[in-house]
């Protein structure tokens, strides 16, 4: 009898086909192949992540072995890493270096993302972009008409994400410009919206934290983003703990694990205590059984349900205002948060109660407020 034939060949392949039924490795696809080539030639080894497809998450690291606490996920070397020193060794550089005013680190990446996927197989970064979502749905990038049906905080939300997007493609104009003598094309058809947009939500959805020195070159905003080649991968969880950190002994980037993971099991990271609000807006995706989940309740929706002779509503409105306390109420799995008690409480004010408050403590909204 031939080798898995039989009863006990069966049971094997049974088993077998039950451990990849939460994914499907895909690590024989030319993309990973090249990939892990691209990572092995800069230092990086890795025998326990695997490429795969997943039911509930879609593209994902799957683990080859069971992870308990205290395992080490990945550790990518820092030349594997894409950051503004990235930037600045490459052509751009001075041309980065010679600007004024100094553009920010963000589109210093931004600028040499969009340049490398121009560049196509002569970019030294092309097998890390290949890999790279060719779309991405956060609702910056959504049609306005699809926008428009979203619940009003978060459409504000969306609508502020396109144009701080849209802002930046207008202010960086004269900055792609001058990268002419770069590129045989002209910049105006390489540097276009859609290349910013895809740009800037590649690295808003995929970079790592990762603190950087300031440098005269660059805006006084914080240079702290990584882009991070195959360890980007990694999906988020609410349920789960890691440590995660640049090791300055192994300069290494380094992902550890707090939980267990079974053996071709969907291995997952934390990108914080976010709720689907907070995760929809910056990575285009929702989480199920979030236990952060909240709802937010818009300033029209707290008048709706409150007396509408108030004669000193347009006065409570105007201190919530200045305190900015007309936004991030949410109604979450344990009730009302803070912010959304403390407005409706001032909103619940009479005149009289309102009046002493604003004699006797103006400048101590929120803390004064509970006093009443």
């Amino acid at each position: 009898m031939k080798k898995n034939r039989g009863r006990t060949g069966r049971k094997r392949r049974r088993k077998h086909s039950q451990s990849f039924v939460d994914g499907v490795n895909c690590s024989h696809k030319l993309e990973y192949i090249k990939l892990k080539k691209w990572l092995k030639d800069r230092g990086f080894e890795d025998s326990i992540l695997r490429p795969a497809e997943f039911r509930e998450t879609g593209r994902g690291l799957m683990a080859t072995k069971a992870l308990q606490a205290g395992d080490l996920i990945i550790s990518l070397p820092e030349k594997c890493l894409l950051t503004t020193s990235t930037v600045l060794r490459s052509c751009l550089g001075g041309y980065i270096k010679n600007w004024k005013p100094p553009v920010s680190p963000l589109m210093a990446l931004c600028t040499f993302l969009i340049a490398e996927k121009h560049a196509g197989q002569k970019s030294p970064w092309k097998p890390y972009l290949d890999v790279l979502p060719k779309t991405y749905t956060c609702p910056g990038c959504w049609e306005h008409d699809v926008v428009n049906l979203l619940p009003e905080p978060l459409r504000k939300k969306a609508q502020e994400q396109r144009t701080t997007i849209h802002e930046l493609y207008l202010s960086s104009k004269a900055f792609f410009s001058s990268l002419q003598p770069l590129f045989a094309e002209d910049t105006g058809t390489i540097f276009t919206y859609s290349a910013l947009e895809w740009a800037w939500c590649t690295i808003n959805t995929r970079t790592i934290y990762m603190k950087h020195p300031q440098r005269e070159w660059f805006s006084l905003e914080p240079d702290v983003y990584a882009l991070a080649p195959y360890l980007d991968l990694l999906n988020h969880s609410p349920n789960v703990q890691v440590k995660a950190a640049f090791n300055e002994q192994t300069r290494s980037y380094e992902i550890w694990a707090n939980s267990q993971c079974k053996k071709y099991g969907e291995v997952f990271i934390c990108y914080g205590p976010h709720d689907n609000q907070r995760l929809l807006l910056e990575y285009g995706f929702v989480a199920m059984d979030n236990p952060h989940s909240s709802v937010y309740v818009s300033s029209d929706t707290l008048l709706k349900y409150l007396p509408p002779l108030d004669k000193q509503r347009k006065a409570k409105l105007s201190i919530l205002k200045d305190h900015d306390f007309l936004e991030n109420l949410t109604f979450g799995w344990d009730g009302p948060s803070w912010r959304l008690l403390t407005a409706l409480k001032l909103l619940s004010l009479g005149a009289d109660e309102l009046y002493s408050f604003k004699v006797q403590s103006p400048d101590l909204f929120p803390v004064g407020l509970m006093q009443f």
